[in-house]
Formats: C-alpha cells, structure tokens, sequence
C-alpha cells in the first residue's frame, strides 16, 4: 500500500524555506506591551493607558518588531510642527544662500569686477546729485531777485504774484535739499553695501563653501546697481 498522502494547508505553504532550512515567520498583527505602575500590561491593539509612554509592538514569540513611541498631547505636536517648520525655513533659506553666493561669484570672479560695479552704481547716483545741486543753485539765484522785491513793500502787504513767487521757489529750494540730503545718504548706502559684499567675496574667494556665510545683503542687488534718478522740482513759477 502506498502512503497516504496529506494535504498541504495553504497557510504553512506560505512558509518559504531560506538557505538554511529555517521557515520564515509571517507577521501577525502584533502584541502591543507596555507597563504601568510597574504591572505589564498586553492587547492586540495600542494600550490607552500608555498612550503617553513608549509601548513596545511584540512578535507571537515575543521578539520585539518595533519601538511605538509615545502619542503628543496637542501643545507637543504643535511645538514639534512649529520646530519642523522652522528646520524647513532654515533649509529653504540656506538653499538660498548657496544659490546666491554662486551667483556672485559668478558675476564676480576678481575684486577689479566688484570694484567696476560699485563705481558704476556710485556713478549713477553722483550724476543726479550733480543736476539737483545745480537746481538748488538756480533756484537761489531766483531768489534774490525776488527779495530784493519784496524790500519795496516794507510794511505792506505782497502783490499776490509776488508772495506766489516766493512761497514757489521755498517749495522748489526745500524739495531739492530733500533730495540731496536723500542722495547724499543713498551714496553712503551703496557703500556699505559694496563693502559687506567685497568681505562676503573675499572669503569665498579664499574658500569658503557657498552658503557657509549668512544671508546676503538684499538692499542693493550686485547683478543690478541702483540708479539715483534726480526726481523733477517744483517749478518757481514764471
């Protein structure tokens, strides 16, 4: 008589043999185990009680398939989301840096390159200043000729013409002062600028990784130089 031949259960031909001969033992659903007041406590799914602790997810023969770590209040997850969001921030900002100071080093492989830039923003807004400090100029010698005027009516009061003179030119002088005062400080800006970049380049030029340094000066880009437009006076009138 032949051997009676048994049936393989499907759930044991799952099993695949390795090299050795040992089985491989398919993952059940797991035993989550934690303590509490140092009694251990068992369940087939996440325990309440240890919601707030780590509880460890156990294989069928006892062997630990992985640390759960404890479940946030909202306070902790609020401030774990607002540490990641600051890492992102942090991230993104550097990313920034790094593509910055490449372009700088583009634009600017020797200080004879950075030193034509500035000189040629510093230029820009030299120009203007000249032409608001020839108006000034202008509108004073107008001036006199209207106070000399206005010495024939001491005592009395201006013709309506000349007191709309007068008040034009104060308006014209007192806007064409502000705007020198704003060009003067614009030259000094770009300046500064220049020379916190030129540091920045110097120190990339000796080696410094690009992204290694901060963040960059933002006032006055170096790939486009601000130019110092003379704004249009008040005209004294006629």
């Amino acid at each position: 008589m032949r051997p009676t031949q048994l049936a393989v259960p499907a759930a044991f031909a799952a099993l695949v043999l390795l090299g050795g001969g040992a089985p491989v033992r398919a993952q059940g659903p797991g035993i989550y185990s934690c303590e509490v007041n140092g009694k251990r406590i068992t369940s087939d799914r996440p325990i309440a009680e240890c919601l707030t602790r780590e509880q460890r997810l156990l294989n069928s023969d006892g062997s630990v398939r992985r640390i759960v770590p404890p479940t946030m209040t909202a306070d902790e997850r609020a401030a774990a989301e607002e540490r990641e969001a600051q890492a992102a921030l942090e991230r993104a900002n550097r990313r920034e840096w790094v593509r910055r100071d490449r372009n700088l080093l583009q634009r600017f492989p020797t200080q004879a390159a950075h030193d034509k830039a500035r000189e040629a923003a510093l230029e820009d807004v030299r120009k203007g200043l000249k032409v608001s400090e020839a108006r000034l100029e202008r509108l004073q010698k107008e001036r006199k000729p209207l106070n000399d005027e206005t010495e024939f009516y001491v005592g009395k009061p201006l013709p309506v013409k000349l007191k709309q003179q007068i008040e034009g030119n104060e308006a014209a002088t007192e806007a064409q002062r502000t705007l020198i005062a704003n060009q003067q400080t614009e030259l000094v800006r770009i300046n500064a600028l220049y020379d916190a970049e030129l540091e920045r380049l110097r120190k990339l030029w000796a080696g410094a990784l690009p992204g290694t340094l901060g963040p960059l000066p933002t006032a006055l880009p170096a790939s486009a130089p601000a130019a110092s437009a003379p704004a249009s006076a008040p005209k004294s009138p006629a």
